[in-house]
């Protein structure tokens, strides 16, 4: 049976930051997680209810061989061009905001963690969620595991991170921060469960003033 009073937290984080990490382990604690780069790419992938759309805004060209979009090839077009990456989110947005609440309203988990890249970003997240955990590193962490992960040069993830908050106005939106620099797995995971104990098993939501808990 759905849960329609699941608490909802809103999880960010720069490329880097070690977000998706937190969401795995927010996951093993019993929240369902919420991917919106996961629904994204579903949107994207060959059939996908979006390629259609895609492919009249920008071209048949950026759709690849098995007809998904070329993310390469869209990624290099939309961080060179902002009017371009507005057209873009105006296709994707509406599309990943219905699939989030579609979703969340079928959670049976007490939390559901909306994994938002850009959510602080966007404006319109901090109305949709109880609370804010912003996942935060140094510059040059996020540099430096973003091009081992993916193999990206330097300036290809400064390009991503140019087109993002700054760890300062992450910082300033969050209710909790997730420190995540200098430190192994395991100690990652302790500071993660500290503080899911704390918020959520405490039930630190109910006079918060994103979303009255009803």
């Amino acid at each position: 049976m759905a849960n329609a009073h699941a608490i909802r937290i809103g999880l960010t984080g720069g490329i880097g930051s070690g977000k998706s990490t937190v969401a795995t382990l927010l996951q093993e604690l019993g929240a369902t997680v919420i991917d919106t780069d996961r629904i994204a790419r579903e949107l994207t992938r060959p059939k996908g209810a979006a390629i259609e759309a895609i492919a009249a805004a920008f071209g048949s060209n950026i759709i690849d061989s098995e007809g998904a979009v070329d993310r390469s090839r869209m990624r290099a077009v939309v961080f060179s061009d902002v009017p371009a990456r507005k057209r873009l989110e105006a296709i994707l947005h509406p599309m990943i905001a219905q699939e989030t609440e579609r979703q969340a309203s079928a959670t049976t988990a007490p939390v559901a963690v909306f994994d938002v890249p850009l959510l602080v970003e966007s404006g319109r997240w901090a109305q949709l969620v109880h609370q804010v955990w912003v996942v935060d590193c140094d510059e040059t962490t996020q540099i430096a595991r973003v091009m081992i992960r993916s193999g990206w040069e330097e300036h290809s993830v400064l390009s991503v991170m140019a087109q993002q908050a700054n760890r300062s106005q992450r910082r300033s939106r969050a209710d909790a921060v997730i420190h995540n620099d200098g430190i192994g797995l395991s100690e990652l995971s302790d500071h993660v469960r500290q503080l899911w104990l704390s918020c959520v098993a405490a039930g630190a939501f109910g006079t918060h003033p994103h979303v009255r808990v009803s």
